[in-house]
C-alpha cells in the first residue's frame, strides 16, 4: 500500500482480505483504491471481461485470445504507442464471479514488468444513497535493474490510476444510460 494513499477502515479490510503478495527484496507492491458511481454489476461485467481489457484501458489497442476464457487462458495485448512496451502477454490466475476478484500475471511481452500480478476486486457500496463500487487493484512486480523500488510503484500505479479512472468514466456512463434507482434507508 505504496503512494501516500490513505485508506478507510473499509479498504484496509478489503485489502487485507483479498490483496495479499508474498514480496521479495527485488519487488514492490501497491494497492490502489477507486471509488465509483455506478452499481457493481456494472463495472464488474467490464472488470471481469478478460479477453476485451480495451473497454475500459486506454493504453491496450487490442487483445487477442489463446484460450476458453477459463483460468490459464493466456491473452496477447497490444499496447497503444507513448507507452515502452508495444506487446504484453497475460495469463488469467483468478476469476470470481461470485466474491467479483480478478487475477493477472504478466507472462511475457517486449516491457520491463517482471514476475507481475495484479488482484482487482470489485465491493458494493452506496455514494451519495445511490448503488456505488468500490474497486481496489493491487500489484507486485520485481524492481527493474537501474530503478528503484519507488520509480517502479510510481510507474506501475500511474497506468492503474489512469485505467481505473476510466474505467469509472465507462461505468458512470453505463450507469447513466441504465438509470439506477437510488437506495432508500429507513
Amino acid at each position: 500500500m505504496n503512494g501516500g494513499d490513505a485508506y478507510g477502515m473499509m479498504e484496509a479490510q478489503c485489502v487485507r482480505r483479498h490483496h495479499r503478495h508474498e514480496i521479495r527484496d527485488d519487488q514492490c507492491t501497491s494497492a490502489l483504491v477507486k471509488h465509483i458511481k455506478a452499481p457493481v454489476h456494472l463495472v464488474w461485467s467490464l472488470v471481469r471481461r478478460f479477453d476485451e481489457p480495451q473497454k475500459y484501458k486506454p493504453f491496450v489497442s487490442r487483445c487477442i485470445m489463446n484460450g476458453d476464457l477459463g483460468i490459464g487462458s493466456v491473452r496477447e495485448v497490444n499496447v497503444r504507442s507513448g507507452l515502452p512496451a508495444t506487446t504484453s502477454t497475460e495469463r488469467l490466475e483468478l476469476l470470481d464471479d461470485e466474491e467479483h476478484i480478478l487475477g493477472v500475471k504478466i507472462v511475457g511481452g517486449d516491457h520491463r514488468l517482471r514476475n507481475y500480478s495484479s488482484i482487482m476486486t470489485v465491493h458494493p457500496e452506496v455514494i451519495e444513497g445511490r448503488p456505488g463500487t468500490m474497486v481496489i487493484e493491487s500489484f507486485i512486480v520485481d524492481v527493474p535493474e537501474g530503478n528503484t523500488k519507488d520509480e517502479t510503484c510510481y510507474f506501475v500505479e500511474a497506468l492503474i490510476r489512469c485505467n481505473l479512472k476510466s474505467l469509472a468514466d465507462v461505468s458512470e456512463r453505463m450507469a447513466v444510460l441504465d438509470r439506477a434507482e437510488p437506495i432508500i434507508r429507513y
